[in-house]
């Protein structure tokens, strides 16, 4: 499953591409993700359910403690009950990724109308 020619996106990497694509300044874009995914951490740790429609659902589920073994020493190991982070992909996205990148192109939105803002925007009639 591991390709050699995928790169990893980091979150540097997204504020440029969306900074160079809105006009907006980087740091603007910065703070507005970082302040996104603050919120989002924030509400799964209040144990809430986050849904972006066409995109996916993010939840919390509770994973019951359990006995495993080490496979090395066959030693049985208790582990702990543990909350845990669940996505479940949106049919857009999975649609979008079981087409592959040929057919999707990485600034291709998942939902028309989210690109830049038009260059010139028209100016309001005078009277």
């Amino acid at each position: 499953m591991d390709n050699p020619e995928l790169n990893t996106i980091t979150k540097r990497d997204l504020v440029q591409r969306i900074s160079d694509s809105t006009g907006q300044t980087k740091v603007l874009v910065r703070d507005i993700i970082q302040r996104f995914l603050d919120e989002v951490s924030d509400e799964l740790v209040r144990g809430n359910r986050l849904e972006f429609r066409k995109f996916g659902v993010f939840e919390v589920r509770s994973r019951p403690g359990r006995i495993a073994q080490n496979p090395k020493t066959l030693e049985k190991v208790a582990v702990p009950a543990k909350r845990v982070v669940k996505f479940k992909v949106g049919n857009i996205l999975k649609k979008r990724v079981e087409a592959g990148p040929a057919s999707s192109p990485p600034e291709a939105p998942l939902r028309s109308g989210l690109g830049a803002p038009p260059a010139n925007p028209p100016e309001a009639p005078r009277d």
